[in-house]
């Protein structure tokens, strides 16, 4: 992969001298495909465009928006961080302000965007695993990035972004189905002090983008930063091909469930790779309507990860990122009369380490305490879409806890009812 970054940079200045020697008429009511936290696509050039006439001139415009996750919860001792202790059976409980966003995105030109948003880098409440109250929290810039569309086929975000090879990494905060993202998704891309130096799962770099067969595959490849601690590491690659074989599935950042808007059936496989870490995966999603009374929505992944077994050059991964599977599903049935969603959820982290990743541990008792997986269920009461919604949600979480006899699985839960707001 080590040409990739030059044969990159080559086709962005071909396409752009090609962009400036020729523009393309706009295309009418073209689809979003920046606006991470929509579920579904929204219009950039509707408020540019003037009935009857194909030669107004281009106004650029902006849009201001918001989401915020805010909930009442109950967390058993031992469900973040495990413990033998068998009296441990307390539950904590609190009130978290635990997503607040501010959304800005706007049309620079016909074919030229970005979009920029804030985060709280930690909750506000009660934080449940050391039971202090976080009562002030700066926040933090998540995305910037800027959008070219040289075509249908080819377009380019560069900057601050959301990076992941599967799907569900890809999705918008405001779409999910279960009330958060999955627990395995990003545990090495989510602060700057994981082996990938992310910061909640974005990553500074440039991703190609484009539909090919009648918009029905999709494919993305980017370079990133990754982890770089002398300026000098191989770059973060990160590549994904997708197939519709019904409606166009064209978010840039996907759905979690679609509440039976249209009929969606993807396919995709992807990769992730930088020094000697490489993550394959493969995904599929399907929303649909089944029967009279709602739809269906089905989300299912399988990754495999390694940070290999080379510990000798300063670019290895092999004693951060183990050898593992990683699995995921989430089912759920949209009831469209009293706008009901109950799902169910079940994710599994299978390490499988080789004796070079465990810094001197076994690879029995290594496994044993970093492997975990949780189930998981729900119902959600979208009264207002996705706009404003209830989610009531019970997750276990289960790990192999070292007692005087041995490894025995404990399981700790977990109850949240959260309030979703969003506006864009």
């Amino acid at each position: 992969m080590k040409f990739f970054p030059t044969t990159l940079l080559i086709i962005f200045i071909v396409c752009a001298h090609v962009a400036r020697a020729e523009e393309n008429p706009p295309r009418k009511k073209r689809k979003s495909q920046l606006l991470k936290e929509l579920p579904a696509s929204i219009n950039k050039d509707t408020a540019n465009e003037v009935t009857g006439s194909e030669t107004a001139p281009f106004k650029p415009s902006i849009q201001v928006g918001a989401i915020v996750h805010m909930f009442a919860g109950a967390e058993q001792d031992g469900f973040g961080s495990p413990t033998a202790d068998p009296a441990a059976k307390d539950w904590s409980k609190s009130f978290t302000l635990y997503r607040a966003r501010v959304l800005v995105g706007g049309q620079l030109s016909k074919k030229g965007s970005f979009f920029m948003e804030t985060d709280l880098p930690s909750a506000i409440g009660v934080q449940l695993t050391t039971g202090n109250k976080n009562v002030k929290v700066s926040p933090i810039l998540l995305d910037c990035q800027y959008e070219y569309d040289f075509s249908n086929a080819f377009q380019l975000v560069a900057g601050m972004q959301l990076v992941s090879n599967n799907r569900n990494g890809l999705q918008g905060a405001a779409g999910l189905m279960a009330n958060d993202f999955t627990f395995f998704q990003y545990p090495y891309n989510l602060f700057a002090t994981s082996p990938l130096s992310g910061n909640f799962g974005r990553d500074l770099g440039v991703n190609a983008r484009g539909f090919l067969a009648k918009d029905k595959l999709e494919y993305r490849l980017g370079v990133f930063t990754g982890r770089n601690t002398d300026g000098k590491a191989p770059l973060r690659t990160v590549g994904r091909v997708a197939y519709s074989f019904l409606e166009p599935d064209k978010d840039y950042y996907y759905a979690g469930t679609k509440l039976g808007n249209g009929k969606t059936f993807t396919w995709g496989a992807g990769f992730d790779a930088q020094g000697s870490y490489y993550n394959l995966s493969t995904d599929v999603f399907v929303d649909k309507p089944l029967g009279q009374a709602g739809s269906l929505t089905l989300n299912a992944a399988f990754q495999y990860m390694t940070g290999g077994t080379d510990t000798i050059s300063k670019y290895s991964f092999a004693r951060m990122i183990p050898r593992q599977t990683v699995q995921f599903l989430e089912l759920g049935y949209y009831f469209k009369e009293p706008k009901l969603q109950p799902w169910v959820r079940f994710e599994n982290q299978h390490i499988i380490s080789q004796q070079v990743q465990t810094s001197g541990a076994t690879t029995y008792d290594f496994d044993q305490t970093n492997s975990s997986y949780v189930l998981g269920g729900g119902l959600n009461y979208f009264y207002n879409g996705t706009g404003t919604n209830l989610r009531l949600s019970y997750t276990t979480r289960s790990y192999n806890v070292l007692e005087s006899t041995g490894y025995a699985n404990k399981t700790f839960g977990q109850v949240w009812l959260q309030v979703q707001f969003f506006i864009f």
